[in-house]
C-alpha cells in the first residue's frame, strides 16, 4: 500500500474501525474518515486523521473525503446486536448497510482519481444457520434475515466492481475483544458466575481475534491479488459451550449456569434466536491458502490475550 496516499475508513468509531485507524497511524498512513457531524475545523488533518460529512439517508458525501485516496474500508452500519428486531430496527439495519455501501461504491468510482481498493464489511451470516455443515468462502448463501442482508450488502458494491476498482468483502465472525462487542458483554456475567451453555450450546461459533481482524484487512490492503468473498475468521471455529467452558476457566469461574432456548426467544425475540442459538462452523479456506498467520489461532490464546490486555 503506497505510504504517501491516505486510507478512508468507515465506521472508525466503532471496535473494528478505531482499531484500524490506529493501526495505519502506528505505520505512518495518512487516514480520511466519515461523519454524520463533522464539528467546525474538523476536516482539518489533526494527527494524521481528517474528517469529512456524509449523509447515508440523504445520499450526501463529501467528495474531498477521496481526494489522496489509495484504498477505502468500509465497516459502517447499524449494530445487529442492540434491542429487538423490529420492523423497523431490521430496516434500519438493512439500509445502514446497503444504502451506505451504494454511497460508497458509486463515490469511488465518480472519483476523479479512483482509489485502487475497496474492502467492505460483510459478516459470516451471510452463510445463514448450517448446523454441523462446514462452509467455506465457496459455500452457497444461506437463508433467512441476516443472511439477505449481507447478500444485499455486498451486492451494493456493485458500481466500485464495474469501475474495475478491487473489491473485498469481509465477511467477519464474533470479534474477540476485550474493548467492546460480545466479549464486553459477557464478561460481567461470567465474573459472577452466570455464564454457561446457550439453548443446546451445540451451535457454532466463528470468531477472530481483534489483532488478527486488524491483520487481515492490512493483508486485504496491501495484496493486490485478492477480490471477493474473505472469511475473517480464526482456523478453529468452536461450539457455544466450548466458548462458555474455556472463557470460564481463563477467569476461574464456573461457567455451568444454563439459558435454555425458550428464555432466549422470551427476552430476545428474533435477534436472540439468530445470534444465540444459530451459527455456522466457517472456515478461513482462502486465507489460509494464502499463507496468512494467525497471533491467535485458539480461542485459548484469544482471550487470554484480551484478558491480560484488560488488567
Amino acid at each position: 500500500m503506497a505510504r504517501s496516499r491516505a486510507v478512508l475508513v468507515t465506521g472508525a468509531s466503532g471496535l473494528i474501525g478505531g482499531a484500524l485507524v490506529r493501526s495505519l497511524r502506528a505505520r505512518g498512513a495518512p487516514v480520511h474518515t466519515l461523519s454524520r457531524h463533522v464539528p467546525p475545523g474538523a476536516s482539518g488533518e489533526s494527527g494524521g486523521v481528517r474528517q469529512f460529512e456524509w449523509d447515508v439517508a440523504k445520499g450526501t458525501i463529501d467528495p474531498a473525503a477521496f481526494e489522496g485516496v489509495d484504498a477505502v474500508v468500509h465497516l459502517a452500519g447499524e449494530s445487529i446486536a442492540e434491542g429487538r428486531w423490529t420492523p423497523q430496527r431490521k430496516e434500519a439495519i438493512r439500509e445502514s448497510r446497503v444504502k451506505g455501501t451504494a454511497l460508497i461504491a458509486e463515490a469511488m468510482a465518480a472519483a476523479p482519481v479512483r482509489p485502487r481498493v475497496l474492502v467492505s464489511g460483510s459478516a459470516v451470516g451471510w452463510y445463514g444457520n448450517r448446523e454441523e455443515a462446514i462452509v467455506t468462502e465457496e459455500s452457497s448463501a444461506g437463508t433467512g434475515f441476516l443472511a439477505e442482508v449481507c447478500a444485499a450488502w455486498e451486492a451494493a458494491t456493485l458500481p466500485a466492481e464495474r469501475a474495475e476498482i478491487r473489491t473485498v468483502h469481509l465477511r467477519t465472525g464474533m470479534v474477540v475483544s476485550a474493548a467492546g462487542g460480545a466479549l464486553a458483554k459477557m464478561l460481567g456475567p461470567f465474573r459472577l458466575g452466570l455464564g454457561g451453555p446457550i439453548g443446546s450450546g451445540r451451535q457454532w461459533i466463528s470468531w477472530i481475534h481483534i489483532d488478527d481482524h486488524v491483520a487481515i484487512m492490512h493483508r486485504l490492503l496491501d495484496d493486490d491479488d485478492i477480490s471477493g468473498p474473505i472469511n475473517a475468521v480464526s482456523p478453529t471455529a468452536v461450539r457455544q459451550r466450548e466458548f462458555a467452558t474455556i472463557l470460564g476457566l481463563a477467569l476461574g469461574r464456573p461457567a455451568l449456569l444454563p439459558m435454555p432456548a425458550l428464555a432466549v426467544k422470551l427476552l430476545f425475540g428474533e435477534m436472540g434466536e439468530r445470534l444465540l442459538l444459530e451459527g455456522a462452523k466457517v472456515l478461513p479456506a482462502r486465507l489460509k491458502g494464502r499463507g496468512f498467520e494467525w497471533s491467535h489461532p485458539t480461542l485459548a490464546s484469544a482471550l487470554g490475550a484480551e484478558l491480560r490486555r484488560k488488567g
